[in-house]
């Protein structure tokens, strides 16, 4: 890998954490500099089924962060040659099948949430099983949100997909209770959450996890040669998403923003990573 290629990734990753708006600027030194660049290596190596896991409950619906991202990462790995699926459970499994390839998984813990994983996994042969801002199980095996409520009974099990994987696993996060944090628990002891314990090869950290994925979809497009981000319209999907039920994962509210955050901070994220990567 080049020189500028680390380089564009680094400066990525530091962009991602700029704000630092729940802490993962500290934690991201836990990690080995270059994530960016490596997870979007594997994804671009794909060419074949990707799986990508989402969806975090809030009350009786889902959030916007997650799904946004998701979204682009789906449109994006179609454009270089995979064929990605989104894994997740209802409603917005419901909510959005229509218009994308998803498997539902079903919700609470239950006795054949591993069988659930395998089968998927057996049947699709994925060669990437990617996680974005999908809840993890902490340590005594439940699933909490950002504010330390219980939130096992409404969380479908993706756990189970990234530890059964035989292929390459990736994972983006921006709070610690999120899949793919337990690759860096001490970093989190200093966090006021309930931290998830779930690994995966690569994690990417982001204040805001749709964030994550632009920096991921940003390093996939130097690989492409193609402005991959300049497609990605973070409103338009939104509209979407808030159309089906979404709401804001800080205010509980049905409005076009994630995690608090206006869509125009989403924008300038995209032109800053577009920059960084030299588009």
């Amino acid at each position: 890998m080049s020189n500028s290629l680390e380089t564009a990734s680094i400066n990525i990753e530091e962009a991602l954490v700029a704000r630092n708006l729940r802490g993962m600027a500290h934690v991201r030194p836990a990690l080995q500099e270059g994530y960016c660049l490596r997870a979007a290596q594997t994804l671009f190596d794909a060419q074949g089924v990707v799986l990508i896991g989402t969806g975090f409950p809030v009350t009786d619906t889902f959030e916007t962060d997650g799904p946004l991202g998701a979204i682009a990462l789906y449109k994006s790995l179609e454009k270089v040659g995979s064929t990605p699926y989104i894994v997740c459970g209802a409603p917005l499994s419901e909510a959005i099948k229509n218009e994308y390839r998803v498997i539902d998984i079903k919700l609470g813990k239950h006795d054949a949430q591993n069988q659930e994983a395998q089968t998927v996994l057996d049947e699709l042969q994925p060669k990437v099983v990617f996680s974005i801002e999908r809840p993890g199980q902490a340590e005594d095996g439940h699933y909490y949100n950002m504010r330390g409520e219980n939130i096992s009974a409404r969380a479908a099990c993706f756990d189970s997909f990234m530890n059964q994987a035989t292929c390459p696993t990736i994972a983006i996060g921006d709070g610690g209770n999120e899949i793919g944090m337990g690759n860096v628990t001490e970093a989190l002891k200093s966090l006021d959450i309930v931290a998830a314990t779930t690994k995966c090869d690569e994690l990417i950290v982001a204040d805001v996890s749709n964030w994550g994925a632009y920096g991921l979809i940003a390093m996939l497009g130097k690989l492409a040669n193609t402005d991959l981000l300049a497609e990605i319209n973070p409103l338009e999907i939104l509209r979407y998403l808030s159309s089906l039920g979404s709401v804001d994962g800080v205010t509980r509210l049905n409005q076009l923003t994630e995690d608090g955050q206006e869509a125009e901070v989403g924008d300038a994220v995209i032109l800053e990573l577009r920059r960084l990567s030299g588009f």
